[in-house]
């Protein structure tokens, strides 16, 4: 029988070499770390988590107790914020109970009742420009529908149109801003034109 005729189970298998044998245990050993390093990161991303979820608790409570502060403090300042107002008026009450129950007196003296009057308003004045509470008292100025309302108009020759010829209310401002405007008589000219008043003004 010819070489021809071998068959193939015969000719020799050439097992091609690995450039880098791998046994067993290098593969198994390989193995096995692997699922070693990943529990040792799921157990870090885990206490991780446990710390962020913590610090996400403590700071939802901080911001809870905050708001409820700020809450208090606005109530607070709504109830209570004239409260240093209201203590200083206390004392203009006093002086005014007293000249009520003096003039009520057999023996009320009137000057005396004036002076205790005029120094009660003093007072109540002072009081004002302490809280920035200014008058507007607008006599011989020209009418401003911001600040004053027209309650009757009059024909006055001597004044222009549109003057304020007489204050029946003072009007009040708190810090620049009005809290009640004045009260006021305002002059009209002689013709139909300027009868009426300048709201614009």
């Amino acid at each position: 029988m010819t070489s021809e005729n071998k068959s193939v189970e015969e000719m020799p298998v050439n097992e091609p070499a690995s450039p880098e044998a791998v046994t067993v245990d290098e593969v198994s050993g390989s193995a096995s770390d692997a699922p070693s390093d990943l529990a040792v990161q799921l157990a870090a991303a885990r206490e991780e988590a446990s710390k962020m979820r913590d610090q996400y608790l403590r700071s939802e409570a901080e911001m809870a107790n905050l708001r409820r502060r700020v809450e208090k403090d606005v109530e607070n300042a709504h109830k209570y914020g004239q409260e240093k107002l209201s203590r200083e008026l206390l004392a203009v009450a006093d002086n005014l109970e007293r000249a009520v129950s003096s003039s009520e007196s057999d023996t009320a003296d009137l000057v005396s009742l004036k002076e205790g009057v005029d120094l009660t308003l003093k007072g109540l004045k002072d009081l004002f420009v302490k809280f920035n509470i200014e008058a507007i008292d607008p006599e011989g100025n020209p009418f401003d529908p911001q600040l004053h309302q027209a309650m009757s108009m009059v024909e006055n020759p001597n004044v222009e149109p549109n003057t304020v010829i007489a204050v029946m209310q003072k009007g009040y401002l708190l810090n620049g801003r009005l809290i009640r405007p004045a009260m006021v008589m305002v002059s009209k000219g002689g013709s139909a034109a300027t009868n009426t008043i300048d709201e614009t003004a």
